[in-house]
């Protein structure tokens, strides 16, 4: 079992709670294969046959994830957990005070030994890098804007940095090694996975085999443009904040996959404290005044809870996603177009990424 015990996996099945208390789980429990309700944890099976699983889907011929919430054995596959969908906390206050205890206990639980932060210098990662006692990683090429927020916000907190500063040579290299190892080699996936996978690769060259990350926190507290704009924004179904959130809470199970199946291959394990089930069920309670205010100030709740041990500045600083705050993005793309994949092509990063794997 991966994450929880067995016991509490088991005990999670029996009484079909979907939040245990855990910060994810997968793997057998008596003859199948589970995965919990988030998919925080990724776990496969061969196609041909169910009852042949591994953590690592480069061990089998055919890997098939198993899906989130799910348990699979040799008759097929059952669901036994959903995302909880709780009506909307009236206690602006108290709402935001159960996330800053569940946000607290889940960093402070994470600090041992052998423990680095990914550190961009938004709210997130300086949630984390304020509360634990590790090094502070931060990747990009020069003048990038993660490089520069988290050299300002690491003065802030008072901590030293560590900057993983990339050159082309860097993307060439490690774009095949995270297809390999994420099994995903579209222009999407390839531009999120190669920050983590090269800040990661330093981390465990140093001596690291943890590194701390902030994910889940977009999704959970109403981080993105498209749920801060619904309804009117076409790429979200729902007509609230609160149903367009949920819409993206529901995207983690296979963004996770993609992101430990990284890290892993980069010599590290994830640790993710803001997808700890009791911050989950937290940002659940939330309102949508909560996630995003009437002036657009998203992720609020969040900000608010941290302020606690985050300086303003920080907490309250919005930051770019880490494929374009990196410039990772940018530079895959240059590198596309001087090996003659012009952006008229169709999927020009795509056809790049393919001859280099």
């Amino acid at each position: 079992m991966d994450g929880a015990s067995v016991e509490t996996a088991r005990r999670a099945v029996e009484t079909d709670d979907p939040l245990p208390g855990t910060s994810g789980f997968a793997g057998a429990v008596d003859g199948r294969v589970v995965r919990d309700v988030l998919g925080r944890l990724p776990v496969f099976t061969e196609s041909a046959d169910p009852t042949a699983w591994s953590f690592d889907p480069a061990t089998l011929d055919e890997p098939d994830a198993v899906l989130a919430g799910h348990a699979r054995s040799a008759t097929g596959d059952d669901r036994l957990w959903s995302l909880p969908d709780p009506d909307p906390a009236t206690d602006d206050r108290a709402a935001v005070e159960k996330v800053r205890t569940a946000v607290r206990s889940a960093i402070d639980e994470t600090a041992t030994d052998g423990l680095a932060v990914a550190f961009s210098g938004g709210v997130d990662s300086a949630a984390l890098a304020a509360r634990l006692d590790a090094p502070l990683y931060v990747v990009g090429f020069p003048g990038s804007h993660d490089v520069e927020a988290a050299r300002t916000a690491a003065a802030k907190l008072g901590r030293e940095l560590r900057v993983v500063e990339l050159a082309h040579e860097d993307l060439e290299r490690a774009v095949p090694e995270v297809v390999a190892a994420t099994g995903r080699a579209n222009a999407m996936d390839v531009n999120i996975a190669l920050p983590l996978y090269l800040v990661a690769e330093r981390a465990a060259a140093d001596g690291f085999d943890r590194l701390a990350v902030g994910q889940g926190a977009d999704e959970l507290f109403g981080g993105y443009a498209k749920v801060a704009r619904a309804p009117e924004d076409e790429r979200v179904a729902a007509d609230t904040v609160r149903g367009a959130r949920r819409e993206v809470v529901e995207t983690l199970p296979d963004q996770l996959e993609r992101d430990v199946l990284a890290l892993r291959g980069a010599g590290v394990e994830p640790v993710a404290p803001l997808l700890d089930d009791d911050v989950v069920a937290a940002a659940l309670d939330l309102p949508g005044r909560l996630l995003v205010t009437d002036r657009g100030e998203r992720k609020w709740a969040l900000r608010l809870a941290v302020r606690e041990w985050v300086p303003d500045p920080v907490a309250f600083r919005e930051k770019k996603a880490v494929q374009y705050g990196s410039l990772v993005s940018r530079e895959l793309d240059r590198l596309a177009r001087q090996a003659g994949y012009k952006r008229r092509m169709d999927d020009h990063i795509g056809q790049y990424v393919d001859s280099l794997v």
